[in-house]
Order: C-alpha cells, then sequence, then structure tokens
C-alpha cells in the first residue's frame, strides 16, 4: 500500500456525528496495521448549515513522511473511495460555492469505488449519478438515510456497516479485523461487530463504466480573475424583484410604478450561482386548489424560495428551495403542503406551471408522489427531528441487519 484516502460526504449537522464515527475509526483501524493516518473535516461556505453537504476525510500511509507529502495539499485531488450517507447526493452536491455543482463521484479515482447507503436500485441511482470518462465501482448498503448529527446520535448501525462494506471494498487500506478490532476498543463490539461482519460478507458491488449516468451538464461559472478584482471592498446590494415569470405583465412589470404585487405576481431576486437545491434531502409538494392565500409558506421561508404567482398562489422556485420543511409546518390547511423524497424527482420545474397547464394531470402526479413517500417511508427524512424521533428509530439496532 502506499497511500489510501477516504472521503465521506454527508449532510452538515444533520449527520456530523455519522460521517466523524466513520473517519476515525478508519484512523483507528489503521494503527493496528502499524499505518499512520488523520481523519479532517472540509466544510462548506455555510459550514454545515441546514444539512448544506461537507465531508470528512481519512488519509492513511505506511509512513509519516509519505502522510504528510499527500496532506501538503489543501484539499485531496482524488480518492480511492466515496462514501455518501444520504442518497439524495447522488445528483450533486454544492458544498463550497466557488466550484458550482460537484458530481458526488468527482473525486472517485479510476477503478475506485462509490459506496452508498440507499433502498434504491443500481440502475435508479446511476440514473441520477454524473457520468465519469473512467469506469468506477458502485456498492450500495440496503439502508434507509441516517441522521447522526450534531445534537443527537441514531444508533442504527449505518456507521458500522458502512465500516465493514469499506473493508470489503478497499482491502488495502485495512482488513476487516483490525476495523472490527477498533470498533471494539471503542466500545462497539456485540451486534455492531457483526453488522460490520455481516455487511462485508453480503456486499456486492457494480462496476459503472463510462459514459454511463446522467448526461446533465453540472452548473458552473468562471471566478472573477485578480486583474478584476475591485478596489477595496465592494457589497452589491441586491436587486429589487419584479413579476412572476409566468404572469402575464412579466417583465414588464414596474414595481415602483404599479403599487399590487398580485395581479402580476412577484419573484424575488436571488443569487444566480448558489443554487440551494443541491443542499435539499426532501421538497414540498404543494396543492393548489387548497391553498386559502393565508401567505404563511412565502413569509416563513428561511430562503425566500416563493414566488407570488399573479393569482394570489405561492410557487416553491426548486432552485432555491433548501427543502427545510418550514412551509409545510406553518400551513394551517391539511396536507396543502407535504415534503416528498428529494430521490422522486428528476428536474426543478415549476409545479404551479404544471398545475395551471394540466390540472388532473397535476393532481394525480401529486397523489402518486405522496403515496410513494407513504408506501417507503412513514417517518421524514429531511433531518429535522426531535431526540424522540431517534430513540423510537433506533430498535433496528437490535437485530444487527436491517435488510
Amino acid at each position: 500500500m502506499s497511500t489510501v484516502a477516504v472521503e465521506v460526504v454527508y449532510r452538515g449537522i444533520f449527520q456530523k456525528t455519522l460521517a466523524r464515527n466513520i473517519v476515525r475509526s478508519i484512523v483507528f483501524a489503521a494503527r493496528k496495521e502499524g499505518k499512520i493516518g488523520t481523519a479532517f473535516g472540509r466544510y462548506g461556505d455555510s459550514p454545515e448549515r441546514n444539512g448544506i453537504p461537507a465531508k470528512q476525510f481519512a488519509i492513511v500511509s505506511d509512513s509519516p513522511e509519505e502522510l504528510e507529502e499527500n496532506l501538503a495539499v489543501y484539499e485531496a485531488r482524488e480518492v480511492d473511495v466515496t462514501i455518501n450517507v444520504d442518497d439524495t447526493m447522488c445528483k450533486g452536491i454544492e458544498s463550497w460555492a466557488w466550484y458550482g455543482l460537484q458530481p458526488i463521484n468527482a473525486l472517485t479515482k479510476p477503478g475506485g469505488t462509490l459506496i452508498v447507503t440507499s433502498r434504491q436500485a443500481a440502475d435508479a441511482l446511476i440514473e441520477d449519478i454524473h457520468q465519469k470518462d473512467s469506469a468506477y465501482n458502485l456498492a450500495i448498503i440496503p439502508a434507509s438515510t441516517s441522521y447522526s448529527g450534531l445534537w443527537v446520535y441514531k444508533d442504527d448501525h449505518t456507521d458500522v456497516r458502512i465500516l465493514g462494506a469499506l473493508a470489503k471494498v478497499c482491502p488495502e487500506l485495512v482488513s476487516l479485523d483490525s476495523m472490527v478490532a477498533a470498533l471494539e476498543d471503542q466500545g462497539w463490539g456485540g451486534l455492531k461487530a457483526t453488522s460490520a461482519r455481516n455487511t462485508y460478507d453480503r456486499l456486492t458491488s457494480r462496476p459503472v463504466e463510462p459514459g454511463e449516468g446522467s448526461d446533465d451538464e453540472p452548473f458552473s461559472f468562471d471566478l472573477p480573475g485578480w486583474k478584476s478584482m475591485e478596489e477595496g471592498l465592494v457589497i452589491r446590494g441586491i436587486e429589487e424583484g419584479g413579476g412572476f415569470r409566468g404572469g402575464s405583465l412579466g417583465d414588464s412589470y414596474d414595481p415602483i410604478n404599479t403599487p399590487s404585487i398580485l395581479p402580476q405576481g412577484y419573484e424575488p431576486t436571488r443569487n444566480s450561482v448558489f443554487k440551494k437545491f443541491s443542499t435539499r434531502a426532501m421538497r414540498p409538494v404543494i396543492n393548489f386548489d387548497t391553498c386559502i392565500k393565508c401567505t404563511l409558506c412565502w413569509l416563513q421561508c428561511p430562503d425566500t424560495c416563493f414566488d407570488v404567482t399573479p393569482d394570489g398562489l405561492y410557487d416553491a422556485n426548486m432552485e432555491a428551495c433548501c427543502g427545510c420543511a418550514v412551509c409545510e409546518a406553518v400551513c394551517p390547511v391539511p396536507d396543502c403542503i407535504t415534503m416528498v423524497n428529494e430521490a422522486e424527482f428528476n428536474d426543478n420545474n415549476s409545479q404551479y406551471e404544471h398545475w395551471t397547464r394540466d390540472k388532473d394531470g397535476y393532481h394525480n402526479w401529486m397523489a402518486e408522489l405522496i403515496q410513494i413517500q407513504k408506501d417507503k417511508d412513514s417517518t421524514r427524512s429531511h433531518g429535522y427531528h426531535s431526540p424522540g424521533v431517534y430513540e423510537s428509530e433506533s430498535e433496528v439496532a437490535l437485530t444487527g441487519d436491517d435488510d
């Protein structure tokens, strides 16, 4: 072995503990074999806020000199294994605003492995994952998204199952025996060690060939060069919004000379660079027929993602929505806003425009999505939980296996 690098991509504060447990255990296991390693975090511009994707790394080498050489770079240029602990991030992540959207496999080296915890089949995940020019492997651990975050720890064995899988797909990193020994040193013997061994024995991986996967071009932008920097500190004011994009007046809306915004609708000006949808695990689905136009979703949304339509309804802009579910929480009408798993969607199109174009079709689409959400998982999956919910969901740990 020379040096092996592993990255864990996780959803900010909602999976912080989970990611930390994984990378720390990798380093502890490496020491069992006389290797040297280190684990460290790499955060976003808004560090771990509201589930914004962040990363933890574990780097393991044979010697201190080799480890120091690899740590001389600000960020790993490539990794042997990428671990994605929330399958909705297979669509790509924007943890650093100066990069644009990064494919989840951007750093996975040729022949490396992407490990995903997911209830989806491989083909469904690959449909979301951006294509690469080189082949890599996809390994899936059958599991629901585990939110072991900043304040609570959901002991559902997701961390040890991932560590067992890691020993299987990357044997040059550490052996299974060393991994289990490191778990036992941390007090994670018994059923948790059994879960790691079971995952090691049962895990299978699928090769993903070059060009296989989503052909969507990840959005990107040009950064200003040092010659174009302005003197001093310049903070640009946010421009005033205008008419709703689907309204009858459109760009001709004049917010100064037209006192009422409702006849034309209203769309706030948003950051054209930072696309918050990459932070989203769920998205709101809106029943426009039961909306009473109370304005609460529009007023309470922390990311100003709602547009006022010409008829006074509220359309969630899916490029601005971070999936926090505040709108659902404040809505006074039962089932008017329902959070649905992000994995069920393939675009960020306007729901309001769909509804106005084909109301019957929209109702069928909405009913199907809500039923899928109820059938798949009766619990919430966007990270905003109380500790009591975690405790009630942790019983799966008693079996040591949730396949």
